[in-house]
């Protein structure tokens, strides 16, 4: 089990990224476009680092659902590998099966 501290932060990223994303894809836009002139290209990216860190999508941990485990993330299932794994042998996984050789 993760720290209950871990994953409130990473909740708390989630909804920041949320708030500032069409901000963010606006002035990355704006700082990306050719067209623009070269200043307001800088100013765009200028304002896109004066955003807060947390607003941007990378900073997110992909975790577990049930656990909050931030390392073997399946995304399949939205389970660590150590719970997917038990989930699947239990037979809790819908279209999942098991296999041995």
């Amino acid at each position: 089990m993760a720290r209950r501290s871990k994953i409130v932060a990473n909740e708390r990223r989630k909804v920041v990224v949320e708030r500032y994303a069409e901000r963010r894809s606006a002035l990355r836009s704006a700082a990306r476009d050719r067209g623009l002139p070269l200043d307001e290209r800088i100013a765009a990216g200028r304002a896109l680092a004066r955003l807060p860190r947390d607003s941007s999508p990378v900073r997110v941990r992909n975790r577990d659902q049930v656990d909050g485990r931030p390392r073997g993330y399946v995304g399949l299932a939205g389970l660590s590998r150590i719970r997917f794994r038990t989930a699947a042998h239990r037979g809790e996984l819908p279209g999942i099966t098991t296999s041995s050789w």
